[in-house]
């Protein structure tokens, strides 16, 4: 059974989400807060989490007076005008650059993920002097949502998902969506090859990417400056639960069009 079954949708997000700091337990911190706004987990709920405050939790920090730029970075710094120290952070998280232009830098990030300065992000972190600090991606996002939902499931006695969200531009679409980059608990996408279409013919090549369609519904409340609201609960969808990962949405190398 699919999304397109599900005849209501309820989307919660708790209120003002505590700040996260390295080291802390965002197992208990989510419980708290949903307890706070007087929200009950139900069955098959999914929780989906903005992937900064999983990395803020991991201790995902680096702090750019601690990097060395090689000449490589330098002279990518140049064409892409970005601090030197930051490209090499880009560099050293990254498999590839796919291209590099002002602004930014295309590359296909160490998780597979095709994306924009490797994911690292600058925005709505605290202040930390002179040298900034950056937030890299959690090292393995699957994992993470997997520790979560067996944390969550424990406490509540519930089946539940988890999915880890974050912001993504496309090179073909203005604007700026959200993708599932870790997930639990939940197929992030669902295979309808073979099913009939509403006149009985066979889908051929239809693969829904249900991760991403969860990880954007969320980011409706979640929003992207500063609502304070990085968590989201996703009520009411019927999805098929198996242990895939969010790697199953990436598109193989040698089936990337764009490559």
């Amino acid at each position: 059974m699919v999304a397109g079954m599900t005849k209501h949708l309820e989307i919660l997000s708790p209120q003002e989400f505590p700040l996260v700091a390295p080291g802390d337990n965002l197992l208990q911190m989510l419980l708290d807060s949903l307890e706070r706004e007087d929200i009950v987990l139900r069955n098959h709920d999914v929780l989906v989490l903005a992937q900064k405050i999983v990395s803020q939790s991991e201790n995902c920090y680096v702090n750019l007076r601690d990097i060395k730029p090689s000449s490589e970075a330098a002279l990518l710094a140049v064409k892409c005008d970005k601090d030197p120290r930051l490209v090499q952070l880009i560099l050293d998280e990254s498999e590839q650059v796919l291209r590099c232009v002002p602004g930014v830098i295309i590359v296909r990030h160490r998780l597979g993920l095709v994306m924009a300065n490797a994911g690292i992000d600058q925005s709505n972190l605290p202040a930390t002097g002179a040298d900034p600090c950056v937030l890299l991606l959690p090292r393995n996002p699957d994992f993470s949502a997997g520790q979560l939902k067996k944390g969550l499931e424990h406490a509540t006695g519930l089946e539940l998902g988890v999915i880890i969200n974050d912001s993504f531009g496309r090179p073909w679409r203005m604007g700026t969506t959200v993708v599932c980059i870790g997930c639990a608990g939940i197929a992030s996408p669902v295979d309808q090859r073979g099913e009939a279409d509403l006149f009985g013919r066979e889908m051929m090549v239809t693969q829904v990417a249900l991760g991403d369609e969860i990880a954007t519904a969320a980011s409706l409340l979640m929003g992207q400056a500063d609502e304070a609201r990085p968590v989201v609960v996703v009520r009411g969808l019927e999805f098929p639960r198996k242990p895939e990962s969010a790697t199953h949405l990436q598109r193989p190398v040698e089936q990337d069009l764009f490559q």
